[in-house]
């Protein structure tokens, strides 16, 4: 079994105004709402692929509600901690004409200390059952800064591999406790190594490495870079497909990750986690809403994907 954990859940907004504007009065020609948050959408696609998963972690109001019911109404099992306060809703607006997106995210509940308590041991009761746990997004109001690098430890006395993507100092907190995978974007990666990157990416990897992860993988827009253990030994990959058309990059992430855990759940090597996992990303950039692949697609795109693999890596 894989479990998401999504502390900020949301009600996410998906519009498509052509020739979008600010300040200006417009029309969507498309829209989608879905429940959201990083785990949500991760969650989301793993059930699509057809692999094991629960979603959990916190939901309050008549938008938890929400959440919760629309979850269900998708058949992707949820246990969600109810908090006192209202879950958030985000919304994105993509403009099909030239691809730009603009999202406008809510901050989300203000939670106690008893509900952050109160899904620590829910947690724990579920990760008995479970394979791979995976932390994803940012934490609501009130969360200790260091809950994910706690439950990571945690998880790894009862031999659960963790995966974890956020940013911040809940990602600096997270390295720390040597989850087995971290897998940043690149600014968040730049604002965890304190430094820009350009084209110097394959020693991006190697610092996030030294700085605690077992395994690293930074995503790109067309792709990732990663340092993973391959046969017991870090190995530098980079994994790529050609762009193509504009479309609807909220989510793609996301769903990088469903599709390099789905992989990884499987047994699959190294190489064919990160080539399945671009697959997944490339894929869900066509969907309007994020976590949505088609599989029969995924597989297409699979054969285009190109990986290169360096001779082993030495981490500093």
């Amino acid at each position: 079994m894989i479990i998401t954990v999504t502390l900020n859940a949301a009600i996410d907004r998906s519009l498509s105004v052509p020739s979008f504007r600010l300040g200006r009065r417009h029309r969507t020609v498309e829209q989608r709402t879905l429940a959201g948050g990083k785990g949500v959408n991760i969650a989301r696609t793993l059930k699509t692929l057809g692999y094991p998963v629960i979603a959990t972690g916190m939901a309050g109001g008549s938008t938890g509600m929400r959440i919760v019911e629309q979850l269900k109404s998708e058949s992707i099992l949820n246990d969600f901690v109810g908090i006192r306060e209202e879950s958030r809703t985000n919304t994105s607006v993509l403009d099909p004409a030239n691809g730009e997106q603009t999202e406008i995210n809510e901050r989300g509940p203000l939670v106690s200390e008893a509900e952050v308590e109160a899904f620590a041991e829910r947690l724990q009761y579920l990760a008995r059952g479970a394979a791979i746990v995976v932390f994803a997004g940012s934490l609501p109001r009130g969360a200790p800064p260091d809950i994910y690098a706690t439950m990571i430890r945690e998880l790894q006395r009862m031999g659960v591999t963790t995966v974890i993507d956020t940013d911040g100092e809940p990602l600096r907190h997270a390295v720390r406790a040597e989850p087995d995978v971290v897998s940043p974007n690149v600014l968040e990666a730049e604002e965890l190594v304190g430094r820009e990157f350009g084209s110097d990416d394959e020693a991006a990897v190697s610092e996030i490495v030294a700085l605690g992860a077992r395994e690293a993988i930074m995503t790109q827009p067309n792709g990732c870079v990663a340092l993973l253990l391959a046969d017991g030994q870090p190995t530098l990959m980079r994994a790529r497909l050609k762009p193509s058309e504009s479309g609807a990059s909220v989510g793609a992430g996301d769903a990088f990750l469903a599709g390099y855990v789905a992989a990884r759940y499987e047994g699959s090597s190294p190489r064919e986690c990160l080539r399945f996992g671009v697959a997944c990303g490339a894929e869900s950039t066509r969907r309007m809403g994020a976590g949505l692949v088609d599989p029969k697609e995924v597989r297409r795109l699979l054969a285009e994907v190109e990986l290169n693999a360096a001779e082993p890596a030495e981490v500093s």
